[in-house]
């Protein structure tokens, strides 16, 4: 008998997520790999087997053993969008959209994104960092073992490297994997309103090949939307990024339809974020070139808008999904992918089975982690989750609570309840 470090065992129902390394697209996303009565060998933070739990205790024994109490085990989530290093938070203009501010409203007299940026470079360093640090710790409560981090509330170079400079500190200290993006080309500051092209060129001649040689980040994003950057512009970024190695993303299309999901589609780039108002051509060429759609339904939530990224005819198209909170202090106040599941199951149309697949394995597949996370299939790492409830379908029924009772990261234990 073979001795491992862990075994999960009394598992009701298993999610492995088991096949390829890439995103499930169609029916494909409704096939969870389940297992029923199952346990999991864990070795060196890696998943071993799984597998029956009479199988799996009949080849090994272990050092740990973790009881899930009949209950439902899934991988960690993967949250690819999230906005997690900022220095205060903006809760002065959600009561200015309580009252009927829009969101286009709220950035004309100031507010926003260059409200975020100017609060940033006034803040230090170690402020922002223990902020930031709580931010993270949040996300492991709630079941996210992995995220994507972009910066894009310093519009400075010096802002936008703290920014970065802080991801990578804080990776060193907290169980949480981090892929950084550079999100410079988020919004115009302030003092380059009337010479857009001056802020362009730094973020071009100088901001991208400091953080490339830094090496900061592995991709570049660009807000592709009307006002701020336009589809010729976000080209010329994300082709300067893509000469010093940083692969491309966008936000595109989430107000209106700019050709941004084209424009992703044409560069090949990993994903494409939003998406609220995508065109039927963009769905045609997203699902040509396999680019993966970030749908982001807790931003339209809590902008208190009515219309939603179309995620059910993307899924019937043939378009890679993955759901993703949009965590930042303006439009997405958020880091419960339980509350995404929610929201894309009533909104998007999408099954509860669809809504698991989109924020473990295609969300991996959103930010190139897929050979690391978003499956419990041997090899990858354990990052894996037991519920307080005994099937997935059971995850969004149960809103605005965290039914996250045991967080296991790399095999080892982050978070455990008392009782389940």
């Amino acid at each position: 008998m073979h001795e491992v470090d862990m075994i999960v065992d009394e598992i009701k129902e298993l999610a492995t997520l088991n096949g390829p390394n890439r995103p499930r697209i169609g029916l494909e996303m409704q096939e969870l790999g389940i297992v029923h009565d199952a346990a999991i060998a864990i070795q060196d933070g890696k998943i071993l087997e799984t597998n029956a739990q009479q199988a799996i205790h009949q080849k090994y024994k272990a050092r740990q053993i973790i009881h899930a109490q009949g209950h439902l085990v899934t991988p960690g989530f993967v949250d690819p969008h999230t906005h997690p290093v900022f220095a205060a938070t903006r809760e002065q203009e959600f009561a200015m959209r309580v009252q009927g501010a829009t969101y286009q409203d709220i950035a004309k007299a100031g507010g926003g994104i260059r409200n975020s940026a100017r609060r940033f470079q006034k803040a230090n360093k170690s402020d922002i960092q223990e902020l930031t640090r709580k931010n993270l710790w949040r996300f492991l409560n709630l079941g996210t073992t992995t995220i994507e981090a972009k910066s894009g509330y310093g519009l400075s170079t010096e802002a936008e490297i703290k920014s970065l400079e802080i991801l990578q500190e804080l990776q060193n200290t907290i169980p949480l994997d981090i892929v950084p993006t550079f999100l410079g080309a988020h919004e115009i500051p302030d003092e380059y309103r009337q010479n857009r092209r001056q802020y362009i060129d730094l973020i071009i001649s100088e901001m991208i090949p400091l953080v490339a040689q830094r090496k900061l980040a592995q991709y570049c994003d660009v807000f592709c939307e009307t006002h701020v950057f336009t589809v010729e512009e976000t080209r010329e970024i994300l082709e300067a990024g893509k000469k010093f190695g940083l692969l491309p993303k966008l936000h595109a299309d989430e107000l209106t339809p700019t050709g941004g999901a084209e424009l992703a589609a044409e560069m090949h780039a990993t994903s494409a974020d939003h998406l609220v108002a995508i065109s039927d051509k963009g769905i045609q060429d997203m699902q040509k070139s396999g680019t993966v759609a970030v749908l982001l339904p807790a931003t339209t939530f809590f902008l208190g808008s009515s219309k939603y990224a179309p995620g059910r005819k993307m899924i019937d198209a043939g378009v890679p999904v993955a759901l993703a909170t949009d965590f930042n202090p303006g439009s997405s106040m958020t880091q419960s992918m339980p509350l995404v599941l929610t929201i894309a199951c009533l909104y998007l149309k999408m099954m509860p089975s669809e809504t698991l697949a989109a924020t473990t394995i295609n969300s991996a597949c959103a930010i190139g982690m897929q050979e690391h996370v978003g499956s419990l299939v041997p090899g990858k790492q354990a990052d894996l989750l037991i519920w307080d409830c005994n099937s997935v379908a059971y995850l969004p029924y149960h809103f605005g609570d965290n039914l996250v009772h045991t967080v296991i990261k790399k095999g080892k234990v982050i978070k455990s309840g008392h009782t389940l």
